[in-house]
């Protein structure tokens, strides 16, 4: 008897084997469960920095007043509007019905993203160094479409571009939104 079972193991198990990978039911199966099947979990790995936000609706921006974009950037604002991130939206600062004078983003996640934003809107290698407010890094820009000021801190970044061709002005406002929000 047992010879007999050693000799029929290795043919069980390759018999085994064999149903199992043939992909058909077993004939003793377990009832199935009453839990829905298990999604394999997605590793978040940062692929880069989150899309540009674009403007949705008509608002007052909730960290910047007009009148501070008015004097800073140097004309009238005449409408504001604002993307649907949450809890701060993006603010887009027009000087008439159609043209962004100033747009501001400020951006809080992981420190990684936020050094992407700023790179995005103002590559390293293409961008002179901003240092301002104290303790943020980034770069400033001037280009065919007028001027960027993006810097990051920690987690968070400020990218603000205007219209006009002078950083003076975009840094002038983002040390306005560092303030008012306590970043």
């Amino acid at each position: 008897m047992k010879r007999l079972l050693l000799t029929a193991l290795p043919s069980l198990l390759l018999l085994g084997a064999v149903a199992a990978c043939s992909g058909e039911e077993p004939l003793a199966a377990t009832p199935p469960s009453s839990a829905p099947p298990v999604s394999p979990v997605a590793t978040t790995t940062s692929a880069g920095p989150p899309p540009v936000p674009e403007p949705v609706v008509d608002g007052q921006c909730p960290y910047l007043e007009s009148s501070v974009v008015q004097e800073a950037n140097g004309q009238l604002v005449r409408k504001v509007r604002l993307s649907d991130d949450q809890p701060r939206p993006a603010c887009f600062f027009y000087a008439n019905a159609t043209d962004v004078q100033l747009s501001v983003w400020v951006f809080s996640g992981e420190p990684r993203t936020a050094k992407a934003v700023v790179d995005r809107a103002a590559p390293v290698a293409d961008s002179n160094p901003a240092t301002e407010p104290a303790g943020w890094e980034g770069g400033s820009l001037v280009g065919d479409e007028g001027a960027v000021y993006a810097v990051a801190k920690g987690g968070s970044a400020v990218v603000v571009t205007s219209n006009q061709r002078q950083t003076i002005k975009a840094r002038q406002i983002v040390k306005e939104v560092v303030a008012n929000l306590g970043l």
